[in-house]
């Protein structure tokens, strides 16, 4: 099973500042995920045309699609978005905003994957380390997120976690294991020269990952700011 996690920012590219949904398609269909985790992206929002990307995403990929509004801009937003291959048992979202900064979320998803249920974590945590921690332990003492403490869990996103420091302690504590590691392998930010490995993958229970790798071609370091990550995996 292959699953692609991305931060399209809107599908604005993160140099030429042009938008173009087009590039984040044919970067994406170039890697023919059956699971796609996207964050910022754009619904109704002038600066990317109007467009309802959700909507337009969904039926190119022919997929299950789930999106959480996070962001209020004007008479639209932007936020995160699952498109799976399979049917998708049970969805949930929570906030994760902390008082007055930028609203955050997670997506709390059970697949109907072909090697049996998978819990999907989609997730886009804020810009300060304290604000971070408070966001993950949030989500992981959840009832929505405990609910599916008996399966197998994968947790992905934009974590905006410069010195990875929420692997060690928050997260391990949980019981999670770091895919995206060493970090000097995966990092993804900004696009055109990555320096911060920002995108990031956690697993806990019978997952096995085959492969993990972030995609480094010319047409992703244009299509957004951030470059895509794509981990092949199992269910053992």
């Amino acid at each position: 099973m292959r699953l692609l996690s991305w931060n399209i920012h809107k599908g604005i590219g993160g140099r030429d500042r042009r938008y173009s949904l087009d590039r984040i398609i044919t970067c994406i269909e170039a890697e023919n995920p059956d699971l796609i985790c996207l964050q910022e992206v754009d619904r109704h929002v002038r600066r990317s045309q109007h467009h309802d990307q959700p909507r337009l995403l969904a039926r190119y990929f022919r997929c299950h699609s789930v999106f959480q509004p996070t962001v209020a801009v004007a008479d639209g937003g932007y936020g995160n978005l699952v498109l799976s291959r399979w049917p998708v048992v049970s969805r949930h979202r929570i906030t994760l905003r902390q008082g007055g900064r930028k609203p955050r979320g997670a997506q709390l998803l059970v697949i109907d994957s072909p090697e049996g249920p998978l819990h999907l974590v989609n997730t886009h945590l804020g810009l300060a380390e304290r604000e971070r921690r408070w966001q993950v332990t949030r989500l992981l003492g959840h009832m929505l997120f405990r609910s599916a403490d008996p399966h197998p869990t994968l947790i992905v996103g934009d974590f905006n976690d410069w010195r990875n420091a929420l692997a060690d302690d928050t997260l391990a504590a949980g019981g999670f294991a770091q895919v995206t590691t060493p970090t000097s392998r995966f990092r993804t930010f900004p696009a055109w020269l990555p320096m911060g490995a920002l995108d990031k993958a956690f697993v806990r229970g019978r997952i096995g990952v085959r492969h993990a790798r972030v995609i480094r071609t010319s047409l992703a370091k244009t299509a957004s700011d951030h470059l895509p990550l794509v981990i092949d995996f199992h269910l053992r």
